[in-house]
């Protein structure tokens, strides 16, 4: 599969795949579909591609007027093509790549909010069950209008308990389901 910007000022440049299986680029079509159901809530937004991969919805936000994202993944090779992607369209200043758990970083003290955090792990071992628990535990990872996204597979749906978050939409694309939670507004004293 080719990769690829959709839209925004890296248009058309080809990013480069993890070798091996190890990851599972998003298609073009969800992609594009993410970033129009969130049309200009992108602009000047930060982000947080938490499984990252190639670094394709990160880099994607970028393009489209994102003011910040940050790339994590445990993979060393895809670490490597994150950066090199980066390299490539030109976003190494509003950007930062680390490598490690994705569980531990979201276990620390929130170093900054994000409006947008992204989970797509890998498929059917339950990851994003926890990752999405893990940022309801630790809220303040989310800006206060701040939107977790999680992409599965439909068959991996279940029905989850949190208390910071609440389920605003899902969409389902052929064996693709994004899922939307957004943060529960904080309570205000009268």
């Amino acid at each position: 599969m080719s990769l690829r910007v959709i839209a925004g000022i890296a248009k058309g440049r080809k990013l480069h795949s993890v070798p091996g299986d190890s990851t599972r680029p998003v298609m073009d079509r969800v992609k594009e579909a993410l970033f129009n159901i969130l049309a200009g809530d992108v602009i000047h937004s930060r982000w947080w591609d938490l499984f990252a991969g190639t670094g394709a919805i990160g880099i994607e936000a970028l393009s489209r007027g994102a003011a910040f994202a940050r790339f994590s993944d445990s993979n060393r090779i895809a670490v490597e093509t994150i950066h090199n992607n980066l390299a490539h369209c030109q976003f190494e200043g509003v950007s930062e790549v680390r490598r490690g758990d994705a569980f531990s970083m979201l276990a620390h003290p929130p170093d900054r909010e994000f409006e947008f955090v992204y989970i797509a792990p890998p498929q059917y071992k339950g990851m994003w069950i926890k990752a999405l628990q893990t940022v309801d535990e630790f809220i303040g990872w989310l800006s206060e209008n701040g939107t977790v996204i999680v992409q599965i597979d439909p068959k991996e749906v279940q029905t989850i308990s949190l208390t910071g978050l609440i389920e605003s939409d899902r969409r389902k694309y052929g064996s693709t389901l994004l899922i939307f939670y957004d943060r529960i507004a904080k309570l205000r004293p009268d």
